[in-house]
């Protein structure tokens, strides 16, 4: 295994991603590497993609605002220092791997639901991350009740 010494840990902040988290910082703790974690908001407005003619502002701050509460509460349980905490606005994919670039991140850590057949061709975030990804990926399975 590398000596990995940057880990970036891509989560939606949710209970089902406490054993993705487990796993980064037994990596991380195993190689003295550095934590980040990142959790991306997608904009209302490509969701919504002007279909409702809306001022989305106030809601996308709210949202960010429950974001910021929810990343400290999840990144305390792993002792992620707050300035490796990233909040990002974009598309997901896009966004983990721009900050794995800006970090030189060695490693990057995402959930998987191992989907198969047309889930797999619609794609997911994991499948995005791994295949536009300039350094490893370990992709780590979550248990679907």
């Amino acid at each position: 295994m590398s000596n990995y010494q940057t880990i970036l840990l891509a989560t939606d902040l949710s209970d089902e991603g406490n054993p993705i988290a487990e796993k980064a910082l037994a990596i991380a703790t195993a190689n003295h590497a550095a934590l980040h974690i990142i959790h991306v908001i997608e904009p209302l407005n490509f969701a919504y993609a002007g279909d409702i003619p809306m001022d989305f502002s106030s809601i996308q701050n709210e949202i960010q605002s429950q974001t910021k509460n929810k990343m400290n509460e999840f990144a305390n349980k792993y002792a992620i220092a707050s300035e490796n905490q990233h909040i990002v606005i974009g598309q997901a994919e896009n966004e983990i791997h721009s900050l794995a670039q800006h970090l030189n991140a060695d490693l990057v850590v995402v959930g998987s639901h191992g989907r198969r057949g047309i889930a797999l061709l619609l794609g997911s975030t994991a499948n995005g991350v791994l295949h536009g990804a300039t350094c490893d990926v370990l992709a780590v399975r979550v248990n679907e009740s």
